[in-house]
């Protein structure tokens, strides 16, 4: 039996996970997923993986398992117990002494989102089309009934690890992400942890509009026997300035 502990995005709760708890507590697992302190104008990043580690106690054989803002604080907590896998779903990929709010700029994610409408056509202005777009109607309305305030406060502090854990790690992103697109978080794990993203279909709340098949994925992952820690090359994990001043958008998941 594992310990799966799943971390919510910003603006979020741990109720996002909860289909996905279901599957995996049926396969036998147990399954923590704290509400985050995403409303508190005193709590940063520290205080996140505090009340990840908190709700850990004393449970071992730990997968980690981090949705969008969720991997920021992910690692912190990789850091400090002992994790035998992470897994990164549709996430962010900080590096050493990047303020969660400096992301936005130095991942390129704006030229990002601009190549996606050139393809798609202008991104949806209302959050049910962007990030919940193939969730049943009336689960994506009891979602968004849930979503929660998201203070600032973690935005501005430099990310606190000198380098990636030493944990296995695997990237998973959702080829009908409005929010993240495919081709977007592709060049961010391979720029930021050397790796290329294993790859499922469903949009940026995967976990709600297709529980059982990520709850397939992560059992996958799990047992595969494969469970190397990361190594990461240092250029890929070395801060990298912005060329210009980007307008940060505000985190929505």
């Amino acid at each position: 039996m594992a310990t799966y502990v799943l971390i919510h995005g910003a603006a979020d709760s741990g109720w996002y996970w909860h289909l996905v708890a279901a599957e995996l507590r049926d396969r036998g697992h147990d399954v923590v997923a704290p509400d985050l302190p995403c409303e508190d104008d005193s709590a940063g990043l520290a205080e996140y993986a505090d009340t990840v580690v908190e709700a850990i106690g004393d449970r071992t054989d730990l997968v980690v398992v981090a949705q969008s803002f969720g991997g920021f604080t992910a690692p912190l907590v990789c850091d400090r117990v002992p994790a035998d896998l992470l897994v990164l779903l549709a996430a962010m990929v900080p590096r050493p002494g990047e303020p969660p709010g400096d992301w936005w700029a130095n991942t390129g994610y704006e030229q990002a989102r601009r190549e996606q409408e050139e393809r798609d056509g202008p991104a949806p202005e209302d959050d049910i089309a962007l990030f919940l777009h193939d969730v049943p109607p009336g689960l994506a309305a009891e979602a968004m009934r849930r979503a929660r305030d998201q203070s600032g406060t973690p935005m501005g502090k430099p990310w606190p690890l000198p380098a990636w854990p030493e944990v296995p790690t695997r990237f998973l992103l959702c080829r009908d992400d409005r929010f993240f697109p495919a081709e977007f978080l592709r060049r961010v794990a391979r720029e930021r942890l050397a790796i290329t993203p294993d790859e499922m279909d469903g949009s940026h709340c995967v976990a709600l509009s297709r529980p059982k098949e990520l709850a397939d994925r992560l059992e996958a992952y799990r047992s595969s026997g494969q469970l190397h820690p990361l190594v990461v090359p240092q250029d890929s994990q070395t801060k990298q300035e912005p060329a210009g001043r980007i307008r940060t958008p505000q985190v929505e998941q």
